[in-house]
């Protein structure tokens, strides 16, 4: 409907623009809801725009465009204002006409064309299937779902991806934590490395494979132990004892494939499938779900890794230095130049990273979104250098942070270390908050600002908890809707002229600027704007329920009121979907 009054003021605007500057009918007509309500409903800055070309003041100018608009039953008022502004103050009609077009087109309402359903690819949590999801990875996972649903809404065609690491030294360290714990299942003492994977996820696995295969995969400790480098003293974290920590890893992973054998392979899947599928239900728990769980190992497997480095040496981007493949990233903005593929043949994490792009573009998406975490900000030049590097259109690439989600439980922060054990899960506190308070909190601040997550507040059932506060406004609806009980198609038909309260006219307002917020929201990838458009409505919403009686004795006033407030809970429907919270009818 905003849209609609737009183009309508716009049309206005252009007709007096071509009595008064006939020479500059080309100029951009801008119109902008002012902040501040009281200087009306629109206001543009054209006869600013028009000032130098006119050589006249702009205040002068915005009077003779306001002379020259044509009549119209749409405006009650234009008016002149700062410094050469013109505000324009609507008909009643034009903002309560939008309650019909909410009733009329129900779920649908607010959904626009913008994305002309465009093929966009939003990859997003994309974790390492190493241990349980974290409140951290709760945060990306929440705004990836929402910002989906969002471009969704915009009018894109969107696919959910979640990039799953399961090539990689990573994924052998949770092979190997999960052999050696399975020795403790077996009475073995054998010294378990202090960064390898510590959680009780690890012994689980371990007493599955000892359940399901008894001694199988064991081996003498003297064996796993042999030639493997010594373990510096527990209490040193100097440079030099953390590298003698990572090569005793190392040692062990190579131990463990020797010994093993083909029975390695099983070892390392079971941990990956365990972890996989435990990510994969948590976040289906929390109403985030993908269409694409893309594999690492896929693109060796289909030999795409080795194909990509290739194009980057044909194309000139690739030299060797000491054995190994550099990327010359510096000549794309990166700070230093990037390996490749190591002196021992084996490509880095870097080179899958490349060749998953290059994969991304040849799926033909005319947008591909990465949502990482913020300590991933310097990927970013380097990423983008390989992607112009393979000659693919970077403007494509869109890459959005997300900020960590510090949680404070009785006013202490929680550690979330996930190669240490101590960490809060994503489910542990879902099922403290609930998925609502989780989802919506998560959305509460922009993507890349830092976010405190306040239990105490999440859990308050007071206005002051926001999600609390819109979902109270639309189990008030309901149960103003339920007290009339009439027939709610009979509501299309709702004398909405009688809708003339300042509260009345405001709510409409907000309203008719639901689609605005939507279209604005998906051009930023921020749909923290929907959380905050949403608790300014359920604001407006309560302030007129706690001031006027929805239910009064005229019946076409009330029907008139009951149709703006099944507007407004629709409105709070459509909006806490894109967000992935409920609607509770009664609270």
């Amino acid at each position: 409907m905003a849209q609609d009054v737009k183009n309508q003021l716009t049309a206005l605007l252009q007709q007096a623009l071509a009595s008064v500057a006939p020479t500059a009918t080309t100029t951009a007509i801008q119109l902008e809801r002012p902040r501040d309500p009281s200087h009306g409903d629109f206001a543009t800055n054209l006869a600013m725009l028009l000032a130098k070309a006119l050589k006249k003041n702009p205040r002068e100018i915005a009077q003779q465009l306001v002379n020259e608009l044509p009549p119209s039953s749409l405006v009650t008022a234009a008016e002149v204002a700062g410094a050469g502004f013109i505000n324009f103050r609507l008909a009643a009609g034009s903002k309560t006409d939008v309650v019909k077009a909410v009733l009329g087109e129900k779920g649908d309402f607010g959904r626009s064309t913008a994305g002309q359903r465009q093929k966009v690819q939003v990859e997003f949590v994309s974790a390492n299937p190493t241990g349980p999801l974290h409140v951290g990875h709760g945060r990306g996972a929440a705004y990836g779902a929402s910002l989906s649903s969002l471009l969704s809404f915009a009018g894109w065609d969107v696919t959910r991806e979640y990039y799953v690491n399961d090539a990689g030294r990573q994924m052998d360290i949770l092979g190997l934590s999960t052999w050696l714990r399975y020795f403790d299942q077996q009475g073995e003492t054998l010294p378990f490395p202090p960064n390898a994977y510590q959680g009780d996820y690890v012994r689980e696995m371990a007493r599955q494979l000892f359940a399901a295969h008894g001694a199988k995969y064991l081996r003498p400790v003297a064996d796993v132990l042999a030639g493997t480098p010594g373990l510096p003293a527990a209490d040193r974290a100097d440079d030099e004892a953390k590298q003698q920590r990572e090569l005793h890893l190392d040692a062990l992973i190579a131990r463990a494939k020797e010994l093993l054998g083909e029975d390695w392979h099983y070892v390392h899947q079971h941990a990956l499938n365990e972890q996989l599928e435990d990510c994969r239900g948590d976040l289906k728990e929390f109403g985030v779900e993908f269409d694409v769980w893309f594999s690492e190992k896929a693109l060796y497997d289909t030999g795409l890794v080795a194909r990509c480095v290739a194009l980057l040496e044909e194309k000139g981007h690739i030299y060797v230095q000491n054995g190994a493949k550099w990327f010359r990233s510096t000549a794309f903005g990166d700070e230093k130049d990037r390996v490749v593929q190591r002196e021992n043949g084996l490509f880095t994490y870097f080179a899958s990273d490349i060749a998953y792009h290059l994969n991304k573009f040849e799926r033909g998406f005319d947008k591909v979104i990465n949502i990482w975490g913020a300590d991933h900000h310097g990927y970013i030049p380097r990423v983008t250098g390989a992607v112009k590097a393979l000659d693919l259109d970077s403007d494509k690439l869109q890459v959005a942070l997300v900020q960590f989600a510090v949680l404070y439980r009785n006013g202490q922060k929680a550690s979330m270390s996930t190669r240490s054990g101590e960490f809060v899960t994503l489910r542990e506190l879902r099922r403290e908050v609930g998925n609502d308070a989780c989802r919506f909190f998560y959305a509460l601040r922009k993507s890349d600002q830092h976010l405190d997550f306040d239990l105490d507040l999440a859990k308050s059932q007071t206005n002051e908890n926001p999600v609390y506060y819109i979902q109270y406004a639309h189990a008030r609806v309901c149960s103003v809707i339920n007290q009339w009980n009439g027939d709610l198609a009979e509501l299309a038909a709702a004398d909405l002229s009688l809708l003339a309260h300042p509260r009345e006219l405001a709510i409409a307002n907000q309203l008719g600027q639901f689609r605005e917020v939507i279209e604005t929201a998906a051009r930023d990838l921020a749909p923290h704007s929907i959380a905050f458009y949403l608790k300014d409505l359920a604001g407006e919403f309560h302030g007129w329920y706690n001031a006027e009686r929805m239910l009064v004795d005229d019946a076409a006033l009330r029907d008139a009121r009951v149709a703006l407030a099944a507007a407004v809970r629709q409105v709070i429907r459509n909006g806490l979907a894109i967000l992935g919270v409920s609607c509770p009818e009664s609270m």
